[in-house]
């Protein structure tokens, strides 16, 4: 048996946990055991399900300060940050509680007498979800919380980089009053997921897919579960544009940029991709950014810092990697050097030891432009692009370019160009003079194109995922009627005039 170390990236030489990998056996045998729990977790009236997410939110909240120092540990997220994400956790529990007394259906008129029709929303059944390490603890919830409120069974695979903290939220929901059967956590590799799932679907185990992470495995989810008509609920990459006009407050500029460029290492699906300022304020926007960005603090998750390592060594190659992509047109700034920051690579004012962690440079690449690698790929990591626009219609041409359309975030005081902006950005998510980065938990979250299939997640919007409607009609009358044949028509003169 294959045992993955989860390390702590800060520390490399320190392991957070130890944990078996599943076989692909093991993760279909596990959608089997779920699959025939379903039934019973479903009959459990949905007030019901709503109290133990209830329960389930209290011990989140009780435990935030441990599991965020976990989040902190095993993936480097800064503490501030980490807190926040198991906030984001509570949060989706207390928003689903009501849930389980809104699982709403509709009386409908019947164009019958003595008939009546009616909607209801039935679980979908057993979800598989494979979520990523980049937000290990908020994004997961925004599936397994809502599943469970809705009367479906959970197979969860972590990232294997992120493996203590699911089994620790696990734990948590376990102790709030969900059965073993009905969440169950199975750690795994990538290919060994998929060959289980495959199985899974094969055998009607698995009745929904839900997937965070890259565009790549996300297209081949997509195809796996096209193949046994289901579609799955995919949250993928993003290269998302930031555009500043003219009019724009420079200083919230700088401060969502370094924000939503550089917080969690820059490995957010929602992390600025490229900053798109107008010609006539680019060369103050730059000096400023550049400035703010040489000074920022990184190092120490634990101290005051913009962000930390980042999550693993094999994340800090495929920075190095996207770096490769900069060329004699670009110019680089931002720090004292680019790639991993080490005491032969500093960081000027780097806090902690730099040769323990996976730690990168900040790096600010400048003059990107459509058919650089740069423009297309995203690149999560603390790298942010930098170009420039002359009218807002070519701004909105940029920002859509490259076919992902995640989020996006423009900075204006000008309404006619929100709403122009608003109407042409192929991105599910926007904001007004506020970062690319920022969920809550009663908004829904998703993306279009190459980040995601129009699959949404969080607020109500997410039991469409999660359930499916249910028609039913009710003749009382006695005799067969035929809808659309037997028609009632009251009388009426076509012919009238005054």
């Amino acid at each position: 048996m294959t045992t993955f170390e989860s390390r702590n990236p800060a520390h490399f030489d320190q392991v957070v946990t130890r944990v078996p990998l599943a076989t692909a056996t093991q993760f279909a045998d596990a959608c089997r055991s779920a699959k025939d729990a379903q039934l019973q977790w479903a009959a459990v009236p949905a007030p019901a399900r709503g109290r133990v997410i209830a329960q389930v939110g209290r011990l989140m909240e009780a435990n935030k300060d441990a599991l965020s120092r976990l989040v902190t540990q095993e993936v480097g997220k800064v503490f501030a940050e980490a807190l926040g994400e198991v906030q984001e956790v509570i949060d989706t529990c207390d928003f689903f509680i009501g849930e389980g007394r809104r699982l709403y259906g509709q009386t409908v008129p019947s164009e019958m007498p003595d008939k009546q029709l009616f909607t209801f929303r039935v679980p979908v059944g057993t979800a598989a979800i494979v979520t990523a390490a980049n937000f290990p603890a908020a994004v997961p919830s925004w599936y397994l919380v809502p599943a469970l409120v809705a009367g479906n069974t959970v197979v969860w695979k972590p990232a294997e980089h992120a493996a203590g903290i699911a089994l620790a939220m696990a734990e948590l929901f376990y102790a709030g009053g969900v059965p073993r059967d009905v969440l169950q956590v199975v750690v795994a590799d990538g290919p060994t997921t998929f060959e289980g799932l495959d199985d899974a679907l094969t055998q009607g185990w698995v009745n929904k897919v839900g997937f965070t992470g890259s565009t790549e495995v996300g297209r081949k989810l997509g195809e796996l579960t096209g193949r046994h008509l289901q579609s799955a609920c995919l949250e993928l990459g993003g290269k998302n544009p930031m555009v500043v006009m003219p009019d724009a407050n420079l200083d919230l500029v700088i401060e969502g940029a370094l924000f939503s460029g550089f917080g969690s290492a820059g490995q957010r699906c929602t992390s600025l991709g490229t900053m798109w300022v107008h010609d006539d304020i680019y060369n103050t926007v730059r000096d400023r950014f550049i400035a703010a960005t040489e000074v920022a603090a990184v190092g120490d998750p634990f101290a005051d810092v913009l962000f930390g390592p980042l999550i693993d060594e094999k994340y800090l190659t495929s920075h190095e990697k996207n770096l490769s992509m900069i060329t004699n047109n670009h110019r680089v700034a931002g720090s004292t050097g680019i790639g991993r920051i080490t005491s032969s690579n500093p960081r000027a004012g780097f806090i902690g030891d730099p040769d323990s962690g996976w730690f990168a440079h900040p790096t600010i690449v400048e003059g990107i432009r459509p058919g650089d690698g740069l423009y297309d790929t995203e690149t999560f990591g603390p790298l942010v692009g930098l170009g420039r626009f002359s009218t807002l219609d070519e701004a909105i041409d940029l920002a859509n370019g490259h076919g992902y359309g995640l989020s996006s975030a423009i900075y204006t005081n000008d309404p006619q160009a929100v709403w122009r902006f608003r109407e042409r950005i192929s991105a599910g998510m926007m904001s007004v003079n506020n970062t690319t980065s920022g969920a809550e938990a009663h908004l829904p979250f998703g993306g279009n194109g190459k980040s995601g299939n129009g699959s949404r997640q969080s607020g109500v919007w997410v039991l469409d995922q999660f359930t499916r409607w249910q028609s039913m009609n009710w003749d009382y009358s006695g005799s067969l009627q035929k809808a659309q044949m037997d028609l009632i028509e009251l009388p009426f003169d076509l012919d009238f005039r005054l």
